[in-house]
């Protein structure tokens, strides 16, 4: 085992990837809250060839802008795939775009993702990840970090302990794992007694991830872990100011100035939506952030009901508007 001395650190807080849901244009509203010290896109599923870079560029336009979202937060690139010389020939081709950072999923617990084996369901052969980071880590150039995100195992936490190590081997520099298994799905069910274990286990920096909704479950998670560095997924969506909430030792619950606040985002993100989606498609991303943000506001839960039923972007923007919520 290796125990290595632990120097006094300031804490990261990183915004967790989130399959349709968390892309630029949700990435941005929530780093302009403050708190974050990089986020990481979506993934990118990497088959049989290499993207080009327009594909790379619609998935984080922020590589457009020195790899940073508007409000100067760094985003990494997120790659899905099980193949590693495409892997490899993808993150070289993404590379000449200078992202931040080239994170590798082995956490997505899809059926569609794992059918390709993709994320977590390669989550069984410790040797395949650790020649994808190996694979990878070669082919880009050494001043851009690659990192990994890992659940526990597909059915079980067998291999977890492997799985790390494998991909410490394989060259990842920092690892964000996931306190949950494959079969978990997002049940409440959340296994951090894990995260502790991986973190004795290898030398590279763990970065904790599961389960963190409030203040109080940021410190939980930590004294859990023993992990200095906590990923917020969505836990961040519900709460938008939870990473500033965290930072600035604030009150634990969301208070009607926070609302306030929320509204100018609000407006922001529905601005943003409209200009990326058609009339027709934007309300659904409306209503989903508006569904996850009655858990911490329950004035979001008056502002979902009323635009539940709504079809089109100018109803919409005309429900927000009575709701209070305007420009």
């Amino acid at each position: 085992m290796f125990h290595h001395h632990r120097t006094a650190t300031v804490s990261r807080i990183i915004l967790a990837p989130m399959e349709g849901l968390a892309d630029d244009v949700l990435r941005a509203v929530l780093t302009s809250a403050g708190g974050y010290d990089w986020c990481v896109t979506e993934f990118v599923r990497v088959t049989t060839t290499v993207l080009p870079h327009s594909c790379f560029m619609r998935l984080s336009p922020e590589l457009g802008n020195d790899s940073r979202t508007a409000s100067g937060t760094p985003v990494r690139i997120q790659l899905l795939g099980s193949d590693p010389e495409r892997m490899a020939a993808n993150a070289a081709h993404v590379a000449m775009l200078n992202p931040y950072g080239i994170d590798l999923n082995f956490g997505c617990p899809t059926p569609l993702v794992n059918r390709n084996r993709g994320g977590a369901a390669l989550l069984d052969e410790p040797e395949l990840l650790q020649r994808i980071a190996g694979a990878v880590r070669d082919a880009v150039p050494a001043a851009i970090p690659v990192t990994a995100k890992m659940r526990l195992g597909i059915e079980d936490t067998g291999r977890a302990l492997d799985c790390a190590l494998a991909l410490e081997a394989g060259g990842v520099q920092e690892l964000v794992v996931h306190a949950r298994t494959k079969v978990d799905g997002y049940r409440p069910l959340v296994r951090w007694e894990w995260i502790a274990r991986i973190r004795e286990a290898v030398r590279l920096p763990i970065i904790a991830n599961g389960e963190v909704w409030n203040v109080a479950d940021y410190h939980r998670i930590r004294a859990a872990t023993g992990c200095d560095d906590v990923m917020l997924g969505r836990g961040a969506v519900a709460d938008p100011l939870l990473a500033r909430r965290i930072r600035e030792g604030r009150d634990e619950h969301a208070t009607d100035a926070d609302w306030q606040e929320l509204q100018g985002m609000i407006v922001q993100f529905w601005t943003r939506v409209q200009a990326k989606l058609t009339p027709t498609q934007s309300p659904g991303r409306l209503k989903q952030w508006l569904g996850m943000m009655q858990r911490s506001y329950p004035q979001a839960g008056i502002v979902f009901r009323a635009i539940r039923e709504v079809r089109n972007a100018p109803e919409a923007s005309l429900r927000l508007r009575r709701c209070g919520v305007d420009s």
